[in-house]
């Protein structure tokens, strides 16, 4: 999945892409080098972010989604407003993205149930501008995958198709570093409820976590675009993992990993 952020101030590249046609060229783009499907978001979720308007996000996303779509490309949208989805579904977009789990309007579960798409619903605790106050856990991948089921159970309730449910562990999104790195070692564990293995996305590419990993002697933190390649080992861990899929900034090395950890699963399998 790759990502194309149509917004001025999303963390890893605000205002890169903002504005329709450098947008629409960048999900061109990344569709060539391999992404199977374009993630589209006009909001930043970025921790601190504050909200724009429902008229502005759709500004912002309207004629990206309409060209890209017209051009052929898989596209998903990133939003938490129903009624932002629903013009991209009537777009013609194949995956609905909720970094809520449809917590921030009660309306897109419903929407999304009625157009019988893929739904990722996230592991969220709140909006940016609050989010990492609520990074508190004792069993972080236990809360995490309880706090998954009661969204399942409530969009499920509403209409949602679980056959047609992806879970997000939500990395970044009310977690500290070590929640996110538990998180990935544990997310089988996470993404198994009621005795189902629903896929996993993990949205890793550019976080936080990974700059200060990768921090300077003096505690300076390696900038966004200074760890892609650490993003890259990730994805491979997380692809032999079994993660359904990975959302990215940059497709052509991540590509590789996914199909180096395929490769890996079926040697480990046993399958030639």
């Amino acid at each position: 999945m790759g990502v194309v952020n149509v917004t001025p101030d999303s963390f890893s590249d605000g205002g890169e892409w903002y504005g329709a046609e450098a947008a629409i060229q960048h999900g061109l783009e990344l569709v060539a080098q391999g992404a199977d499907i374009i993630d589209v978001g006009g909001e930043s979720t970025r921790p601190g972010a504050q909200r724009i308007t429902a008229d502005e996000e759709l500004r912002r996303v309207g004629p990206v989604i309409t060209g890209l779509v017209r051009a052929g490309v898989p596209v998903s949208i990133d939003t938490m407003r129903a009624r932002v989805a629903e013009f991209a579904l009537e777009a013609g977009v194949h995956l609905v993205n909720d970094v809520s789990g449809g917590l921030a309007d009660p309306y897109m579960p419903r929407l999304v149930a009625k157009a019988s798409v893929p739904y990722v619903v996230m592991h969220w605790r709140g909006h940016s501008h609050s989010m990492d106050t609520r990074a508190v856990y004792a069993d972080v991948a236990r809360e995490v995958h309880d706090e998954l089921a009661l969204r399942v159970e409530a969009v499920t309730r509403e209409g949602v198709d679980p056959s047609l449910i992806v879970l997000d562990p939500g990395l970044g999104f009310s977690k500290l570093a070590g929640h996110n790195w538990e998180l990935l070692t544990r997310l089988g564990e996470v993404s198994r409820i009621g005795g189902r293995e629903f896929p996993a996305l993990v949205g890793a590419s550019r976080k936080r976590f990974l700059g200060r990993l990768l921090a300077a002697p003096d505690g300076t933190p390696r900038p966004f675009t200074g760890s892609d390649d650490a993003t890259v080992a990730v994805t491979a861990l997380a692809a032999a993992a079994g993660a359904w899929c990975v959302r990215v900034h940059k497709v052509p090395a991540n590509a590789d990993a996914v199909r180096v950890a395929a490769a890996w699963r079926h040697a480990a399998d046993g399958v030639t």
